[in-house]
Parts: C-alpha cells; structure tokens; sequence
C-alpha cells in the first residue's frame, strides 16, 4: 500500500531544489541544495535557558513531530516508551507518568526506504482540555486521562493510527485517523456518537493536521487532498468543504497536496497552507475563499494581529498580510534547514531545525536575532509559547527544554 508511506524528509529531498540532511546524495554538484550554513549573528538578542529535562526515547526518525501540550501550568508530552508525562512547565520536574499503551518486539522505525514492523506505541501529541489530556496510538487507540492525576479515564479504538492531536472540547472528542475518518466521541466515555469518511489519495505525505474550532459548534480539518472541511460537532455532518490547492502533476509526487500543518482560526477566518503550495483565507462561516498565496509548506502557520507566519517546503521563512495575503518579507538565511513552524514569543518569531538549531527573527523584517541549540538531534514538533513567554521545544531524541528572552 502506497497511502501514508511516504516520509517528509524522503520527499523533501527528492523534490527539485530541496535536500533534508546534509550528506544525502552529496556531490560537488549538488552543494547548492545542501542546508545553508549558519552564520555568526553580530548583536544577538538575550535568550536564557529556562530549564531541560529528559522524558524518555523520542520519536527517533519515525517523522511524527510530536510536540509538548501546554495546559495551564502544565506540559503534556508522550514518549516512544508509550507513556505520557505531565511536566511542571516552571522548572521541568515531572509531576506524574502512566503508561498509555504497553510495547511489543523492538522499538520501531523508518529506514530511508520502507517501514519496519510497528507493533505498539503512542503516535499522536497530547489533546489537553476540560481536565482530560487524550493520545492516539499506532493501532488506533485513543485512551484519555485525568489531567491531573494521570488516572485512566476510557479507552476505545478507531479504524486506524492516530497521528494528529485530538481536539478535546467540554461534552466531545475529535479525533482524525490515519484512513481520513474523523470520529466524534463522548468526552464521558469515549462512546462513539459518528463517523465523519471521506476518501484519501493514493500518495501523501506522513501526518494530518489537528481538528481545530469547536467554539461555533463546527470543527475544521484538513485533508490530504488538499481541501479543508467544515463538520458539524453535533452529529458529524459536512457544513462546507473548501479546496486550498488542486492536485495536478504527472506523478503522485507532484500531485500532492497534502494540509498536513495545524491550520488557525481567526475572528471567522480559517486560514490553512497546503504542501502543493497555496495558502488561503477562508470564511469560517460559509467556506468562501478570502484570499490566496502561492506558498507552500509540509508545516503549519502561526498567526499575530496582523500577520501570517510559515516556513515553506524550502526552508524559506515568511510574513503574509494577515487581511490581504500580500507577502510582507521572505527570510532565505535558513533554507534547506528542515524548519518547524513558527510561533510567536514576544516581538519575534521563532523556529526549530534539523540540527538541534532553534532561531529568533524578527516580526517586522525577518532579520535573525537569536539562536540557541536545544541538543545535537532534530527539532520537528510545533514549538510552544505560555501566555506568559516561555518557549518550550521538543527534540526527536526526548529532550524538552524551556526559554525565556532576556539574559
């Protein structure tokens, strides 16, 4: 089966002009595809370590950029061990650990060219809200627990992995599998109350967007075709379905179009990017198109009052008019890098990369201000940003570590 089996970094690297690791296919030739070389930063902003704490084995290579949940005072991460941990987001002491899902044979893994054998393990970030925290697993398990406490609460299965956050709202659960089913479950019981099904293209890449919404009674998700849909809470039918890029190309490659990156809501406007390379605006309330980009981006955006932020498929980082779409500044110092996407701690924007890298820029230019390394291992997941201005990043090795701006 071709369906889901594609890596990002495969193809990222086989598509023109992109390269993921340096060393891949290396050859005099190709060295202008290799990620740009980091350059000393003349008057760097103040960026304090916070604190780091180890949570277990990360996700290793299995691309599931999986990211720390922030709810109130608290962190929800999950390792490859099965667990899930609640971390003190102050000073990184772990408050509680259970063990979501029990482990089968060897860790598991993707080698550059196929899957090996994946028994168990929690493949989904933390779905945190109304005292629950929720996880999906590789089978289709979604198993919730008391946010305080770590206390199993249910568990059921669905029709298949669960690679997106659940949205966990008041009186219901919605959760996205692998096969494009979106389930709506009782918050209570897990007791499945419908079953949203729609069809899925032959090629795409690893990942789903997170359901987001819930406030209007209507969640939004995005498909691997390249379309965002409306679905109604009550009783999972379609209100409006809007597509962001049409699948077009010669291969299954080039017809792509995969919204694998969490989308953002606004006042009523849904804003979503696909990996095929459009970003657009959309009533929330109708699904009408409100503008459009030509931008594309296998990440997902982050939003300020005015702006839209992503890191596309070359590791170009942007600034769109939030009302217009007009591109307001292109930041090409960390191409090729393997970015995350970006999130907002104060004036500046941030993101992550492969080595470990997490980078500062500037929210009205684009100009790199700051850099701090995490570890020698990748940064893949969103990053997170408090209310309060802690920044806290997640490496694909299990470290999780805290930053605050000034010295």
């Amino acid at each position: 089966m071709l369906r889901r089996i594609v890596l990002i970094a495969l193809v990222l690297a086989i598509a023109p002009g992109c390269s993921t690791v340096k060393g891949w296919f290396h050859s005099d030739k190709n060295k202008g595809s290799e990620p740009t070389p980091l350059t000393a930063i003349a008057s760097p902003i103040g960026v304090k370590k916070l604190w780091s704490t180890g949570i277990g084995d990360g996700e290793g290579e299995l691309w599931l950029r999986q990211r720390p949940t922030l709810d109130g005072n608290r962190l929800f991460v999950v390792n490859d061990s099965g667990d899930v941990l609640a971390i003190d987001a102050a000073n990184g002491n772990k408050i509680w650990t259970t063990q979501a899902v029990q482990l089968k044979g060897k860790r598991s893994k993707w080698t550059f060219w196929k899957r090996e054998t994946l028994e168990a393990g929690l493949t989904s970030s933390p779905g945190v809200g109304s005292g629950m925290v929720v996880v999906g697993g590789r089978n289709g398990e979604v198993i919730a627990f008391n946010s305080d406490t770590g206390a199993k609460r249910w568990s059921v299965k669905v029709s298949s992995e669960v690679l997106s956050a659940p949205l966990v709202l008041p009186d219901k659960v919605i959760v996205r599998s692998n096969d494009g089913r979106v389930f709506g479950l009782d918050a209570a019981d897990g007791s499945r109350k419908w079953v949203f099904d729609r069809g899925l293209p032959t090629l795409s890449l690893r990942g789903n967007s997170s359901p987001i919404g819930g406030a209007n009674g209507v969640a939004y998700v995005g498909y691997d075709d390249g379309t965002v849909v409306a679905i109604r809470l009550e009783d999972g039918q379609k209100v409006w379905e809007q597509a962001i890029a049409e699948p077009e190309g010669r291969s299954e490659i080039e017809r792509m179009a995969d919204i694998d990156g969490d989308m953002q809501l606004g006042t009523d406007e849904v804003y979503a990017v696909s990996y095929h390379g459009q970003v657009m605006a959309i009533s929330a309330s109708n699904g009408q198109p409100l503008w459009n980009h030509e931008v594309g981006s296998a990440n997902g955006l982050a939003i300020t009052a005015d702006k839209l932020l992503l890191s596309d498929t070359q590791g170009n980082v942007w600034a769109l008019d939030r009302a217009t779409g007009n591109s307001l500044w292109k930041q090409d110092l960390l191409a090729r890098r393997v970015l995350t996407t970006p999130v907002v701690q104060g004036d500046y924007g941030v993101v992550g990369d492969f080595e470990g890298y997490l980078h500062w820029f500037r929210l009205d230019n684009g100009q790199v201000v700051g850099r701090v390394k995490v570890e020698k291992a990748a940064l893949r997941g969103a990053l997170q940003v408090s209310p309060d201005g802690m920044l806290y990043a997640l490496s694909n090795e299990g470290e999780l570590a805290a930053y605050k701006l000034g010295n």
